[in-house]
């Protein structure tokens, strides 16, 4: 496979000293993950950061906080790797099955769902699976977590929507769907949300739980994004993406984004700057601004990369010390948790992306490092003296 290219209606060249306020990351069929170094303002262009073969089966799912980016994959596993250190920090080896959704909630807590019909809760300081829910009788398929940091709602392939009390780990309520819903997402307020279930998305309301409206394409959606509480982005198994009102059910604006079926829209504000990230089985990821006062014309493209791979999800790295803030973010933090408190550095193997085919024993945490096993080994023998 040739290495990534990119380009951009601008170029220009990134000095030594320049900071990396983003970085694009992306997984794909062919088991890599890709990371490309973006600096927000006049010069957009993605400069290749990384290549690192992350799995050993395709990659389904990846989410990132602050700090870290973790990716699911069908080979069971969820990866960890420290953005800010740039090195592979561990793998989570809970769930028996692909890993179909993963979404953190501030820089605490990470939420995991997979085929297993398990959802994971996990301490991101320790990296401890606090809780392990078996949510759904066959798949979990996705999983939302709502801005308070309360609640949850997850679908499956038993024909449910699930809402989850985070407060106290346990189920809130059940709904019966006709059929199976393959994507579930909270507004940025937290006042509805919507469920998709093929080519049809129906919006609800929090106060009543009810359907308010309904938007339907042509073909299955594979994505939806919320770019405001009122305007939802909506992708599917064709080259368009499509802006719709949730209140009206109007589709505002919809343009050609690549040359084939868009497979996952990411969105984030900068500096004023509503931005669309889009990523299509064509290869390409590409950054498209949008202004929300003429939502009607088509958003410009700021620019695009070829990763020349088949693409399955995307999810946008921000750096904190930036001014650029994710749209929509659970930037929301428990208020219990300590922030100061250092995480358990794993496997500290640098991410300068070549092929990782360990393989380790499952268990509710990642892997150790050699040196603390031996001395748990020499722990448990003192004690059995």
């Amino acid at each position: 496979m040739e290495g990534p290219q990119a380009s951009s209606p601008s170029v220009g060249e990134r000095g030594p000293g320049s900071r990396r306020e983003m970085e694009l990351v992306g997984g794909c069929y062919e088991q890599i993950l890709f990371g490309f170094a973006v600096r927000p303002g006049e010069n957009w262009t993605p400069i290749p950061d990384f290549t690192h073969h992350a799995h050993t089966a395709s990659l389904s799912a990846v989410a990132v906080n602050n700090r870290y980016v973790v990716t699911g994959s069908r080979d069971e596993t969820i990866q960890i790797y420290d953005m800010k250190k740039k090195i592979e920090h561990g793998a989570l080896l809970h769930h028996n099955g692909t890993i179909t959704c993963l979404e953190f909630y501030g820089n605490a807590h990470l939420l995991s769902g997979a085929e297993d019909g398990l959802i994971c809760i996990w301490d991101t300081k320790r990296w401890e699976c606090l809780k392990s829910i078996k949510a759904h009788k066959g798949h979990v398929t996705s999983l939302s977590i709502h801005p308070s940091g309360k609640l949850a709602l997850s679908v499956g392939t038993d024909k449910t929507l699930r809402t989850w009390n985070l407060v106290e780990g346990r189920s809130a309520f059940i709904k019966n769907l006709k059929q199976n819903a393959h994507i579930v997402k909270w507004s940025p307020s937290g006042e509805k949300y919507v469920v998709v279930i093929t080519n049809k998305v129906d919006v609800y309301k929090l106060e009543t739980a009810s359907v308010s409206g309904a938007i339907t394409t042509e073909k299955r959606i594979s994505s939806v994004r919320f770019i405001t509480d009122s305007v939802l982005a909506i992708a599917g198994d064709d080259e368009v993406i499509r802006l719709y009102d949730c209140d009206s059910q109007k589709c505002l604006c919809e343009f050609k984004a690549h040359e084939n079926r868009i497979k996952d829209i990411y969105s984030f504000e900068n500096q004023g700057l509503q931005v669309i990230v889009t990523a299509s089985s064509d290869g390409y990821i590409k950054l498209w601004s949008l202004e929300l006062d003429k939502i009607q014309d088509r958003p410009s493209l700021l620019c695009e990369v070829n990763t020349k791979a088949r693409l399955t999800c995307l999810a946008v790295w921000l750096d904190r010390t930036s001014e650029t803030k994710e749209n929509p973010d659970n930037a929301t933090t428990s208020s219990y948790v300590n922030e100061d408190e250092q995480p358990l550095i794993t496997r500290k193997k640098k991410v300068c992306w070549t092929d990782n085919s360990d393989k380790s024993a499952k268990g509710d945490r990642q892997v150790m490092p050699k040196k603390q096993k031996s001395e748990d080994a020499q722990q448990k023998k003192k004690m059995k003296l």
